[in-house]
């Protein structure tokens, strides 16, 4: 276990417990490195500037004093999040975004490059991305670039620009805008981004084997289910960690659904390859089995598989082959779910779960004595190291000031009308979790939910 002072953390100047702090936050459960400990945090100019033992008596122009059941949590940090905006602004934008993700905790989100118009692809885009952001951001949001044909000549750009790494595809995307690359493709784009550094976040479903699966037409969630194999995505894997291997370059398994390709995964860790891996809330806690058919909420790909499989990566989160999780939250309108058909051919595939992720979670991991500190190393702290953000996910000195609220003993029972996403569509609609956060701060604000104060950021910000 390491103490609760940082000593990773950018150096900060001495303070006393005689010393004045814009905002002190008093509790017997606070999340620090050194685990769920009573602390006195003191906090000045958003950043955490002293963490003492409850009783010190640190003073403060503002002071917030815990009750018994809350825990003072680091701020989630979300690395999967498709915003939209513009372009797509009806189906998620900047403001709805970023209420969502802060009545759920989340206190840092980076956007993905596509479903907005036009794509993060170049550094024009990357601009017309920021300006679309500007003023409605309740939290910090960060963004990735895009890898598709044809723009590999943009990337070392965009890099210098900012962007936290590359997201590509291996099969269609779902936007003819955003299209995918062969393998070689993904191959020579790596190589790129080894000279200098920068992270490829893949997508990693086989063309090939998906065209060849059974089609998805229909309201059966069985037939969906047979025309995204885990076959798909153990080649695309496969792929990926051979090209990580052959070129060096920081690679990241995007929303791990398929559990056999965890032994793979696991070697090439051991190996030496540089690779990361993540899944997300609706794998961990939805099942195949449960999907009604015609039920398009649950749609997404990779596809939410069957209980066997759940608990596998559960096992691989535990022995630490999976990394982290995040949302993946792709929402839409309710129109493009196909509601009233429900077929799963033609309805769109994403999970809208922003502001939910952290009570699905703690709901599943009460279930099998997994403790809070373990769910934020997963969904705060090792997001952040993933983005290359190191104030960022913990509370610790020389930390931005980003943490929330939370009640673990509470519950809750979702409704989809009163969550901040724009469009009322989710699987999670009328089920009971446990756990609620109870209010959330950027860099030491308070997230009011009505003035944006969350701040955009670029690579390399600490």
């Amino acid at each position: 276990m390491t103490s609760d002072t940082g000593a990773q953390t950018p150096a900060v100047g001495d303070d006393t417990t005689s010393a004045t702090f814009d905002l002190v936050v008093r509790g017997k459960q606070t999340l620090t490195t050194a685990g769920i400990v009573a602390r006195e945090i003191g906090i000045r100019d958003g950043r955490v500037v002293a963490i003492e033992p409850l009783g010190s008596g640190l003073s403060g122009s503002e002071v917030i004093e815990l009750a018994d059941d809350q825990v003072m949590i680091p701020g989630l940090v979300d690395t999967h999040v498709h915003v939209n905006e513009p372009g797509r602004t009806e189906w998620e934008g900047f403001d709805s975004a970023t209420r969502a993700a802060a009545a759920g905790g989340v206190t840092t989100l980076i956007d993905m490059p596509l479903n907005s118009i036009p794509p993060t692809v170049d550094v024009d885009a990357l601009a017309a991305k920021r300006a679309a952001a500007q003023g409605k951001t309740h939290i910090d949001v960060g963004f990735w670039g895009g890898a598709i044909p044809g723009n590999e000549n943009d990337l070392r750009g965009l890099h210098d620009a900012g962007v936290f790494g590359f997201k590509c595809f291996l099969l269609h995307s779902g936007v003819d805008e955003f299209p995918h690359l062969t393998a070689d493709e993904m191959e020579a784009d790596m190589a790129k981004l080894a000279e200098f550094d920068s992270l490829m976040i893949v997508h990693a479903e086989d063309s090939r084997a998906i065209d060849e699966a059974p089609s998805a037409d229909g309201d059966e969630y069985t037939r969906f289910l047979a025309s995204r194999p885990r076959g798909a995505e153990n080649l695309a894997i496969a792929e990926v960690i051979e090209r990580a291997r052959w070129t060096g370059v920081r690679a990241h398994v995007l929303h791990l659904s398929s559990s056999d390709a965890l032994p793979m995964l696991a070697t090439a860790k051991r190996d030496g390859v540089k690779i990361t891996v993540e899944t997300c809330p609706h794998y961990l806690t939805l099942l195949a089995e449960e999907v009604p058919n015609g039920a398009t909420a649950f749609k997404c790909c990779p596809p939410i598989r069957e209980a066997a499989n759940r608990e596998l990566l559960w096992e691989g989160l535990l022995d630490g082959t999976i990394d982290c999780i995040v949302s993946d939250h792709s929402p839409t309108t309710a129109e493009l779910k196909d509601p009233e058909g429900g077929d799963f051919g033609i309805a769109w595939g994403g999970v809208a779960s922003l502001q939910l992720g952290l009570s699905l979670i703690w709901s599943e991991a009460k279930k099998r004595d997994i403790g809070l500190p373990q769910v934020l190393e997963w969904m705060a702290s090792r997001p952040a190291d993933l983005a290359g953000l190191p104030t960022k996910g913990r509370i610790a000195l020389g930390c931005d000031a980003d943490f929330a609220i939370f009640e673990p003993e509470s519950a809750q029972i979702v409704d989809v009308h009163r969550l901040h996403h724009k469009n009322p569509v989710s699987p999670y609609d009328g089920r009971a979790l446990a756990g609620v956060v109870t209010g959330t701060w950027v860099r030491g604000q308070r997230v009011d939910f009505t003035t944006p104060k969350g701040r955009m950021l670029r690579r390399g910000d600490v």
